[in-house]
């Protein structure tokens, strides 16, 4: 036979976890009923995008350019993601790591300077 007892600390918090994670959840709902956050209208249910009434078929297409500074974006962020860890390895990888990033850095730089000549960056 197999003591039980020792499984009753594990219970409890078992017990404990959901509890307070049904009050996390059901408890906003409930003030939100009981406030009248959730009495719908015609201006909550109404769609929207970016703060105004949609003005067009959802299923329009979108311009190029708005793609290409969107990949744009996160070329740049990830160029910036590639920094950090960068800036705090430094003193371990010294020059060649310095040499590398320069290089990283170079090659996005003639990527911008390319996507600026090509036109990709105006916006009309």
């Amino acid at each position: 036979m197999t003591d039980l007892s020792q499984y009753l600390p594990i219970l409890i918090f078992l017990v404990i976890a959901l509890g307070l994670s049904a009050v996390i959840v059901f408890l906003p709902m409930g003030v939100a009923h009981l406030t009248g956050a959730a009495k719908p209208n015609a201006d909550k249910l109404s769609e929207y995008e970016c703060g105004f009434p949609a003005f067009e078929d959802p299923r329009s297409q979108f311009d190029v350019r708005f793609y290409l500074v969107a990949i744009l974006f996160i070329v740049f962020d990830l160029e910036a993601a590639f920094l950090f860890p960068w800036a705090i390895s430094l003193d371990v990888t010294r020059w060649a790591g310095w040499g590398t990033m320069m290089v990283f850095l170079g090659e996005l730089a003639i990527g911008l300077a390319y996507a600026w000549k090509k036109g990709a960056l105006d916006w009309e």
